[in-house]
């Protein structure tokens, strides 16, 4: 990728410092939101049970003793600085979108931590990968993710993070435009199977909503380089739920909360490709 005025974000919170938990407090209780968050992990073939074991554990230590012991790398701090500038991008991006439609973009704000940290939505840590949280609107993630993203899923280069970045940045647009809450709520009257349909086209639509993104952001800024959006489709290939079950062995449809691979890579290339917001109805297409 290529950003040429280099602009970082105001909307970066930077809790790396603070690795190691954020100061959990001894006796904490398991909540709804951590158990959201648990099922997030499904996201990136995580056990969630790791979650729900990190948020029970009892760590009766004060803030000031879970600071770092290391000191950030240059290549970290490179990472926390591209991070910033997609963020950017995207603030640029979806700010003309919404003012065009006659309404304002609320920015969210991007946590950077290491380790594990606190969120309105629960306990977030490393093992989770990326995830935003409706309720704080605030997308959180450890610059860790980067590597597993290269090394574990076979996905490397700086657009490959780029569109998980965009991707979480669509479900911040979800929020806004009222769609997770109206999905949420359809959620809790049908079955799992059900239920679990309506989460792969939530999902589905923040890809295409990445591709959006994209897709604006190069026409106005010629952000994209030979190669980027073979890494991003690679990236939502090796993310897609049938290649992350067919690590475990066994592949089951009717669990599926973000898509098969072949489908999250469609929807992104509709919204890279056509760029607006129409073409990322999920839900009243026959066709997934």
């Amino acid at each position: 990728m290529l950003f040429r005025n280099g602009r970082e974000s105001d909307n970066i919170e930077d809790r790396r410092d603070d690795g190691g938990g954020g100061g959990f407090g001894g006796g904490r209780s398991i909540g709804v939101g951590t158990i959201v968050i648990a099922l997030v992990a499904m996201y990136f073939g995580i056990d969630p049970r790791v979650v729900l074991d990190t948020a029970s554990v009892t760590q009766p230590r004060p803030a000031e003793a879970v600071r770092r012991s290391a000191p950030r790398s240059p290549a970290e701090d490179e990472l926390a600085r591209f991070a910033s500038m997609v963020l950017a991008d995207t603030e640029d991006t979806w700010g003309t979108i919404f003012k065009a439609a006659g309404g304002r973009y609320n920015e969210p704000r991007m946590v950077l931590y290491t380790g594990a940290t606190r969120s309105a939505c629960g306990v977030g840590q490393a093992a989770m990968g990326p995830f935003y949280c409706p309720a704080d609107q605030k997308v959180y993630r450890d610059l860790s993710f980067f590597n597993e993203l290269k090394n574990r899923f076979r996905a490397p280069g700086d657009f490959a993070q780029a569109y998980v970045i965009a991707h979480e940045i669509g479900h911040h647009v979800q929020n806004l435009l009222g769609i997770s809450d109206k999905v949420q709520q359809a959620r809790q009257r049908v079955s799992e199977r059900q239920g679990n349909q309506l989460s792969v086209r939530l999902e589905l639509q923040a890809d295409c909503l990445a591709g959006v993104w994209a897709h604006h952001a190069d026409r106005s800024r010629q952000v994209l380089e030979a190669g980027d959006v073979e890494e991003a489709l690679g990236a939502a290939t090796a993310i897609g739920d049938d290649r992350l079950q067919q690590s475990q062995g066994r592949v089951m449809p009717d669990s599926f909360t973000h898509g098969s691979s072949a489908q999250r890579v469609r929807w992104f290339r509709i919204g890279l490709e056509r760029g607006s917001l129409k073409s990322c109805d999920t839900f009243n297409t026959a066709k997934l």
